[in-house]
């Protein structure tokens, strides 16, 4: 395999840029030109702007001369010459009294920026100290994220592979990706001598997270200003000051300090509030002693995704969540707030912030693990009740794993679909809801899936895989992969630079990489018959731009992991649950050791456990002669061993010798502890970190603490119950008798039975939008109302302040406006809940009210049915976007929701059936299958509702729906047993003319 790149030789620090000097030179010189140049020019050609004597009423009636014309135009060119030195003097005044950004001028429009630009960089151009900071003297590949800050060495050694030389005891690991653009394992670097470790944390110390932002090198003319900052990540340029105050007197990187709001030099490191976000925002840890900038701090990650990430993309996570592009990394998740306080504190231990409350019995979470608490936030409670709840460790740890997360949710899935086929009549699927520990493990998992990186991963590889098996080429060694916002790299160890389109070569043909913009034109379909090709992938970690994973059959022989046991276990069992649900690695065998029985209900098709290392072996083997016995060793499918259990001296001869055994079955071995010959020594720091040396690999580890594993496993075993829940009666007072009538409409509207949307009076930005809608929903989905900390802990389960929630509670309550009599649709009863007011009109309430009217039976009961059903419009909230309404997985509401709406449409369709109306009975049928898409009492209502037309044409063209429907389904390509006995009896000859 390839050799690792030495680390880049330290730079010294680099001076102010000539380029920078002149940019400082031009300011002034279109300052004095627009200040002094433009008046003597208009004097001088035309004279004051006030004439001596007033002007004749001729003037009024006669053609006008041209010097006259100019005259009158001249006197718009001088109000703009008033308003540019308005400008500069606030601009300049705001400078000289040290008040940051003053008001913005009446009517400047964009002027007032330009010119706070010019004076900007005319006061640096003067300001004493002029050089660069060196922690951001090197340049960074276009659309990378700066490296995040790191805890300096104890004594000198190479620095990060960008080249920058620490400064004033904070260095920034660069990612790789930092030196050349081309995510080679070999570059990274930790700013310590590589593969020296850290001096171990003492435990009685108390950790904090900060907030904190590197303010970033001109662009040409262009300087940041702390108005520009607060507006891309506070999300109003007004709240300045709270970035001045934070960070007022501090010394910085150069060795100066802010003390005045509007001078800011590039590398200073700025102290945010704890409700920043968006890219260039890092979460750091620092000591009870340490302070920001000046001392020791160890890297957090890029928290912009603002407060939940995702989703449609990659996202960024405590504890080194990968860099996102796309929505992660849009501003209208305002609020994000980092968790702050000790990992695993107890209730009443201090913070850095304050005070953090924990669970009682909550399992202590893993070293190393990101420091967390929610701020006045606590999990939400199950549906039905109102006030705050005791707040368990949110698992940060799954909601960082990207990849696992899809594949566990997509493995869920598929669990969840037999058990639709299994409903009955009156009963909805059984799920965790709150406050289970499984019900947070699927939130998590909800808001940390990247279900699009899966699907580039499995797609990317497979097209690989194609491409090169028509050429008749071999498939390249891989020993590791990296998916960032942008790309998906390939780190091959024989350079190769005829990489197969769309792949290209990247360098010296080391990297071969499938960008993501030409993911749209790859069609799944057409490599659905490809063999994986490394089926092995599996993350380890993230670095500060994405997501590295190592190819475990790479190693061609044992990989050996070491560390703390609590961590080492961490780190297998992310790598067992990953291997076990991820799309890309195909039919492979996996073998537990150390884990217990319970990870084979993930995948047991996949997954086999058992008690000792012997016994494993023991299968290993037999299996390794029956692989070299066999005429085509090449059909046996990739096996993985995961040892949580150390082997013993006689366990470690038998395993390396397996481990080295040449197989063209492809094997993988990975355990626990360190073993002598291994080919390759991981370790696992307390810090939470995994470094593979010889790979050049210092990343973020990926990690499944126990009592995260466990909530993972619960989730499956509530999908085995396929009996379901009863569902209580609907009451007849969902909605008032208002509502009801047919067409009726309300001042403010909610829409869940289809596209999800509020209809509101008032006027919203359409970045907040998102945000809003949100809030609202969870409001218009708990009537009964909830606890402001429990609605904090639904839309910002990540924490929040308490600022910026109640100020986002302040625009959606202008936003939704008040009744007639100037009632807030949005207000706080008695109690302190927030709840929506009876007038507002939810599509759920009305549909619930409508069907307990039908439930009363009699000659109305068709009519309500029919009402009701009028109602839904499409899947439940449809078009939600990506990495929100996570608090649906702990509230059970869509499965309530999907349930009733199919039981509706199935009385009604056999009400209209035994009437002698089996056309009616297939559209009740179709309106329910709107939303209850996957509901195979629908689809069976429809096939009898067909058959009973007497139309063998109609019945075909719905049996070849339904087979259509089973096709195409990525969930569960399979019919259910039931709705095929039904074809089986309604259609016999169904099979022939489909095969």
């Amino acid at each position: 395999m390839a050799r690792p790149v030495p680390l880049q030789s330290r730079r010294p620090p680099r001076r102010r840029p000539a380029g920078d000097v002149l940019a400082g030179l031009g300011a002034v010189a279109l300052l004095l030109v627009l200040l002094i140049g433009v008046p003597v020019a208009l004097l001088i050609a035309l004279g004051p702007p006030i004439p001596h004597s007033l002007p004749a009423l001729s003037l009024l009636t006669h053609q006008l001369d041209l010097l006259t014309v100019l005259r009158i135009l001249s006197v718009i060119v001088w109000l703009a010459w008033l308003q540019l030195v308005v400008c500069v003097i606030a601009e300049v005044r705001a400078a000289v009294r040290n008040a940051g950004m003053p008001a913005r001028v009446p009517l400047a429009g964009a002027m007032q920026p330009a010119v706070h630009r010019l004076v900007t960089a005319t006061l640096l151009l003067f300001s004493a100290a002029t050089a660069l900071s060196p922690a951001l003297a090197h340049q960074v590949p276009p659309g990378a994220p700066r490296a995040a800050a790191s805890a300096p060495a104890a004594r000198p050694g190479p620095v990060s592979a960008g080249g920058a030389a620490p400064a004033a005891g904070v260095s920034l690991a660069a990612s790789p990706q930092a030196s050349r653009g081309t995510s080679r394992p070999g570059q990274a670097g930790t700013g310590a001598s590589a593969g020296r470790q850290r001096a171990p944390v003492p435990a009685h110390r108390i950790r904090r997270t900060e907030k904190i932002y590197v303010v970033q090198p001109p662009e040409g003319r262009y300087h940041e200003s702390l108005w520009e900052i607060a507006q891309n990540h506070l999300g109003d340029g007004r709240r300045y000051r709270e970035i001045f105050e934070l960070n007022a007197g501090r010394p910085q990187p150069d060795g100066s300090k802010l003390t005045i709001a509007s001078l800011i030099r590039p590398g200073w490191l700025l102290r945010m509030p704890r409700d920043a976000y968006g890219p260039g925002i890092r979460v750091v840890t620092l000591h009870e002693h340490a302070a920001l900038p000046g001392t020791s701090a160890r890297a957090g990650h890029d928290d912009d995704q603002g407060r939940a990430g995702a989703a449609g993309s990659p996202t960024a996570h405590a504890g080194g969540g990968q860099a996102s592009s796309g929505p992660a990394s849009r501003g209208t998740a305002e609020g994000a707030q980092a968790p702050a306080g000790p990992a695993g504190a107890q209730p009443g231990a201090v913070s850095g912030r304050g005070p953090v409350s924990t669970a009682p019995g909550a399992a202590p979470s893993v070293p190393g693990a990101p420091a967390r608490s929610v701020p006045g936030a606590a999990v939400p409670a199950a549906r039905g009740t109102a006030g705050p709840a005791a707040a368990p460790v949110y698992p940060y740890e799954l909601a960082a794993a990207a990849l696992l997360a899809a594949g566990v949710l997509s493995a869920l899935g598929r669990r969840r679909r037999e058990q639709l086929w299994h409903r009955a009549f009156g009963r909805r699927l059984a799920v965790p809801v709150r406050p289970a520990p499984a019900a947070a493990a699927e939130v998590a998992l909800r808001l940390g899936a990247s279900e699009p990186s899966a699907r580039l991963l499995d797609t990317g590889l497979r097209y690989l895989s194609q491409a090169l098996a028509r050429q008749g080429r071999a498939l390249p060694t891989v020993f590791a992969a990296h998916v960032s916002g942008q790309n998906l790299d390939l780190w091959v160890a024989q350079a190769d630079r005829d990489a197969p389109a769309p792949w290209v070569a990247v360098g010296d043909g080391q990297v071969w990489r499938l960008s993501l913009g030409v993911v749209p034109g790859l069609d799944p379909d057409q490599v659905a018959e490809a063999s994986p090709p490394y089926p092995g992938l599996v993350s380890i970690g993230t670095d500060t731009t994405g997501r590295v994973l190592v190819d475990l059959e790479s190693a061609q022989g044992l990989i050996a992991i070491t560390g703390e046991s609590s961590g080492v276990q961490a780190v297998l069992a992310a790598m067992a649950v990953e291997l076990a649900t991820n799309r890309w690695s195909g039919p492979i065998g996996i073998t537990l050791v150390g884990f217990g029985a319970d990870l084979t209900t993930l995948a047991p098709d996949r997954v086999n456990a058992v008690g000792t290392l012997a016994e494993a072996l023991s299968a290993l083997a037999a299996r390794a002669q029956l692989v070299a016995e066999s005429p085509h060793p090449q059909s046996w499918a990739s096996h993985y061993l995961i040892s949580a259990v150390p082997p013993s001296a006689a366990e470690r001869e038998q395993l390396l010798a397996l481990a080295r055994a040449r197989r063209a079955a492809a094997t993988g071995y990975v355990v626990a502890g360190d073993v002598p010959g291994a080919t390759w020594t991981w370790e696992v720091t307390g810090q939470g970190r995994l470094r593979a040396g010889l790979l050049g690999l210092d990343v973020q580890a990926q990690l499944l603490p126990p009592e995260q594993h466990a909530a993972v496993v619960d989730l499956f075993g509530v999908a085995e119950q396929f009996e379901g829940v009863a569902l209580a009666a609907p009451l007849p007072d969902a909605a008032p008798p208002e509502h009801l009538a047919p067409g009726s409409a309300s001042q403010v509207g909610i829409t869940l039975l289809g596209q999800v949307g509020v209809d509101a009076p008032g006027m919203i930005e359409p970045e907040r939008l998102g945000l809003a809608t949100e809030l609202v929903v969870f409001l218009a989905t708990h009537p009964e109302g909830v606890h402001p900390n429990v609605l904090a802990a639904a839309i910002w389960p990540r924490g929040v302040t308490q600022e910026v929630r109640d100020s986002t509670l302040a625009r959606v309550r202008d936003w939704l406006g008040t009744d007639e009599i100037g009632r807030p649709y949005l207000a706080t009863d008695a109690s302190g809940r927030l709840r929506l007011g009876s007038q507002v009109r939810v599509d759920w309430r009305v549909f619930c009210a409508l069907v307990a009217r039908a439930g009363g039976g009699g000659q109305d009961e068709e009519a309500a049915l029919e009402q009701a059903l009028s109602l839904v419009s499409g899947p439940f909230m449809d078009g939600r976007e990506p990495g929100r309404y996570a608090w649906l997985a702990g509230d059970g509401l869509e499965y309530e929701v999907t349930a009733r709406v199919a039981d509706a449409a199935h009385l009604l369709s056999r009400l209209r059936l035994a009437a002698g109306d089996p056309q009616g009975a297939m559209d009740a049928a179709r309106s329910g299958l709107r939303l209850a898409f996957d509901d195979e009492l629908l689809w069976r209502d429809l096939l009898t509702a067909a058959h009973a037309t007497g139309q063998e044409h109609l019945l075909r063209a719905v049996v070849d729906e339904v087979c259509a429907r089973t096709a195409l389904d990525e969930v569960l390509p399979r019919m259910a047993p039931e709705t095929e006995a039904l074809i089986d009896e309604l259609l016999p000859s169904w099979r022939s003319s489909v095969a």
